[in-house]
């Protein structure tokens, strides 16, 4: 009897590895919300976090920033997606860079691997999106500004998603009191994550959005999508850098950005679409 209950339990745990091990060719599971998808090559995409819909106020509804984070307006976003748990990173893009032939970027000497990617625009950002999307099957793209800052928020009010203060050590940036703040990106991970488990949704790099610019929210969709009418030739970026002064971090800030510009504090993350 013993030995017929250690064979089934051992038959068992077999057919469970298999399971895990079968994972690696379609979509590797860490948690009910965390994934990261599999490339045709087997190896990994970067790791998403499944965002629930919801409801949200976008903006800065006690005007303590500037004009054009104004009016602070209902946002309903009715679907499920997934967006990157970090910004994505020199190891992740070059990766794609490798594939595709196209040329490898600076890193301003401070480092590659796990620092997020930098000296990238709105183009490089796109073609990595594709390139995801053809890998992996699932459709990969920059967030809209509406996306981000409700995965930013994570549920919050509060002007930062970690409370009304900057704190000390919570992200990378001029005034932040990390060993990075001011000298060079950090690599990802370094700080807390917010309520929903992303990190560097503040300092380190700027996030590339989807969204043309505009002055103001007026008008502004309140459906989560991205806004493409206004000034295209110029974007939306959030989220603040090592640069950056701690006002500059808020979840409500806003700064635009000419989509052709490459530099050394802006970098992305993306959605994929559930």
């Amino acid at each position: 009897m013993h030995n017929k209950l250690l064979t089934s339990c051992l038959l068992l745990i077999v057919i469970f590895s298999s399971v895990l091990l079968n994972l690696s060719a379609k979509e590797r599971v860490f948690t009910d919300t965390e994934f990261q998808d599999s490339l045709k090559d087997n190896s990994s995409g970067p790791v998403m976090i499944q965002i629930s819909p919801g409801q949200f106020i976008m903006g800065d509804p006690d005007q303590k920033g500037q004009s054009y984070e104004r009016p602070a307006h209902k946002v309903t976003i009715s679907y499920s997606f997934a967006i990157g748990k970090y910004p994505v990173t020199f190891e992740e893009y070059d990766a794609f860079t490798k594939a595709t032939g196209r040329p490898s970027i600076s890193d301003y000497n401070w480092g590659r691997k796990s620092r997020p990617v930098i000296n990238v625009n709105i183009v490089d950002a796109n073609a990595y999106a594709s390139w995801l999307t053809t890998q992996t099957g699932h459709t990969y793209r920059l967030p809209s500004e509406a996306e981000w800052e409700y995965a930013a928020r994570a549920g919050t009010t509060s002007i930062y998603p970690w409370g009304n203060k900057i704190g000390k050590n919570n992200a990378n940036c001029s005034g932040c009191g990390s060993s990075w703040d001011k000298k060079s990106t950090a690599p990802v991970g370094q700080f807390p994550a917010n309520a929903w488990g992303l990190h560097d949704t503040q300092g380190n790099t700027w996030d590339i959005t989807a969204d043309c610019w505009n002055y103001n929210y007026d008008n502004a969709p309140t459906d989560g999508s991205a806004w493409k009418d206004g000034d295209c030739l110029r974007g939306v970026i959030r989220g603040g850098s090592l640069g950056d002064i701690p006002r500059d971090l808020r979840s409500s800030t806003r700064l635009r950005n000419y989509s052709t510009t490459r530099t050394i504090i802006i970098g992305f993350r993306l959605v994929r679409e559930m």
